[in-house]
């Protein structure tokens, strides 16, 4: 459940229900106008994520030897990572930040509970506890080319907005304390994530709307539209169940560090350095549907991830798996039956103020 539904709905919002049964913000009025607004300025939205808290004297050492990437060691800091099955397949994404005396992973909505079920039955005599601590919180992402002035602009106390990727800072907004990250740019546009008590999520929310540069409310309709024309993969659309190296996520993986599980079959197929697929940019005459075939002549090439129509391009817009090194630029697919000529382009689709890190990078 959002933390401040009554909010949403005296802006209008319309809901969906998130994996985990809690709701979220679907859209407001006229969504290809919202997602224009925040192209050209700064957008605020109530983030869905599961967080589990990892305290415990041993807990950098477990997270760590758990996921791909190299969990920060200091304060402040924060990392994108995956877990992976036995078979290398991507179970969740995630970030880890290191909040002091514990850690904080935010997930996607549905992977909380299980993660805290998995990793629960693997502390042995570590001293790690692990807990889902969804509800402790509200999240809110504040995204667009001024949202670097929009939170200057209402955050007191701290040392400025962040400037790393996934690093942050505390600080307060009005009566509220706050931790303010600076995002990974998920959105192809300067971003940041707004953490506070859920008792403290209305004043907040209200702060960042409407006190220093204001700001428009978005939801989750226009959040994937954007990370679409970003070139950002999803964790439900086109992470879960894949390897790594085919879904690109570069960025999430340290092939230095220790053994993870399924780091295995990561590296030999990073070795081998050409997955079975890769994941490109489509922008077909008409609107087809999540897995819509492509086609390269006769022969089926990939499907479609997903598809919107994009405000931001002017037509539709879309992502999906292809063969890897597929030669031509010019595809179909399949919409309503029929075979719609496509174009293959590389991701991102639109440049924006900043560069997505999770663009799907390749060893060619």
């Amino acid at each position: 459940m959002t933390v401040v539904a009554e909010e949403h709905e005296a802006h209008g919002a319309t809901f969906r229900e998130l994996a985990d049964g809690r709701r979220a913000v679907e859209a407001y009025h006229r969504p290809e106008r919202t997602a224009t607004a925040v192209r050209n300025g700064v957008g605020v939205i109530e983030m869905g994520y599961g967080v589990v808290a990892v305290t415990g004297e041993d807990r950098h050492e477990f997270v760590d030897d758990a996921v791909s990437n190299r969990v920060p060691a200091a304060d402040g800091e924060g990392c994108y990572a995956l877990l992976l099955d036995p078979q290398g397949a991507i179970t969740t994404d995630m970030y880890v930040y290191n909040a002091g005396e514990q850690l904080l992973v935010f997930t996607p909505p549905a992977r909380a509970a299980p993660l805290v079920e998995d990793w629960s039955e693997k502390v042995f005599i570590q001293d790690v506890e692990v807990r889902d601590a969804s509800s402790d919180f509200g999240v809110f992402g504040v995204h667009g080319p001024t949202s670097t002035e929009k939170v200057a602009s209402v955050l007191h106390g701290g040392s400025g907005s962040p400037d790393p990727r996934l690093s942050f800072v505390r600080g307060s907004l009005g009566d509220a304390g706050v931790t303010v990250v600076r995002t990974d740019a998920p959105l192809g546009e300067e971003g940041y994530e707004v953490v506070c008590a859920a008792d403290a999520a209305n004043e907040v929310f209200n702060t960042l709307l409407t006190r220093g540069l204001n700001a428009v409310p978005f939801g989750y309709q226009v959040y994937e539209t954007l990370a679409l024309e970003a070139g950002t993969p999803l964790f439900d659309t086109e992470l879960e169940g894949r390897i790594p190296n085919v879904a690109g996520v570069r960025n999430a993986l340290d092939f230095e560090k220790g053994c993870y599980v399924g780091q295995e079959v990561v590296s030999k197929v990073e070795n081998q350095g050409r997955p079975s697929q890769w994941l490109v940019g489509l922008l077909p005459e008409a609107l087809p549907t999540a897995g819509a075939a492509v086609f390269d002549g006769d022969s089926a090439a990939g499907e479609v991830t997903r598809a919107v129509e994009s405000p931001t391009l002017d037509q539709p817009a879309a992502m999906a798996y292809v063969d890897f090194g597929l030669a031509s630029d010019d595809v179909t697919v399949r919409v309503d039956g029929d075979e719609v000529p496509a174009e293959v382009v590389e991701l991102p689709l639109y440049e924006g103020s900043d560069r997505s890190a999770r663009v799907p990078e390749y060893v060619s």
